[in-house]
């Protein structure tokens, strides 16, 4: 429940949530900023847009485990900046209160046009797509992973799960290839986490896994290419 979720500080001095029910934070308490932008924003969005070479126009991402918007946020401030068409899609079970949301000071890390924008109208991503800047949308898909359905085939996945330890169910055979069904060809995969089971559960599903630098805490994370 919301009201037992607790900020904390991380060690790169920005916040994360701490969820008692699960025992876990959202980010790594080694570093919030630091953890999204690595893995996600660097190792995702920025990784596959220089894989593709040409001056995209448009991108989009799904992202499971939406969890605060961190992920989000970075990735609409920059395609904002670069002038990119952002269309975003989150998957969120438990989704925070939109004041628990304003909460996190991450008003300092991304234009206050955004983060205005984001806090006014996060509730209303709930329930129908939403449109944040002239060059990002963004919805929320208030279920569980396995019980969400799309017709849409994304450019890139941010898995941003809790850990196996907590939420092994995230992580196995079934919500992998649930998973990997929404992503493109030529589509890339980023998580946190690098495990042999995951490795082995995205190669049988015809992904290209590579092994890369972790963030600050983690000494490396995995990237897949859908073939």
């Amino acid at each position: 429940m919301n009201h037992e979720l607790k900020i904390i500080q991380t060690a790169d001095g920005s916040n994360t949530i701490y969820n008692p029910e699960v025992g876990e934070n959202y980010h790594s308490r080694h570093g919030a900023l630091q953890e999204s932008t690595h893995v996600f924003l660097n190792s995702g969005l920025k990784y596959f847009l220089e894989k593709s070479g040409a001056e995209l126009t448009t991108v989009s991402i799904l992202e499971v485990g939406f969890g605060t918007g961190l992920n989000f946020l970075l990735s609409a401030d920059f395609c904002t900046k670069k002038k990119i068409n952002l269309d975003y899609t989150g998957i969120e079970a438990y989704p925070l209160t939109g004041e628990m949301t304003s909460q996190t000071g991450y008003d300092q890390y991304v234009s206050a046009a955004l983060w205005q924008q984001f806090i006014a109208d996060y509730p209303n991503a709930l329930t129908a797509e939403i449109s944040l800047t002239a060059y990002c949308q963004l919805q929320i898909a208030n279920c569980k992973l396995l019980n969400f359905q799309s017709d849409q085939q994304y450019d890139i996945i941010y898995f941003d799960a809790f850990a196996v330890a907590y939420q092994p169910e995230m992580w196995d055979e079934i919500a992998m290839a649930h998973t990997i069904q929404f992503l493109k060809p030529g589509g890339v995969f980023v998580t946190y986490a690098i495990t042999g089971n995951l490795k082995r559960a995205l190669k049988a599903l015809g992904c290209m896994v590579e092994k890369a630098p972790g963030a600050p805490g983690k000494r490396e994370m995995l990237r897949a290419v859908k073939a």
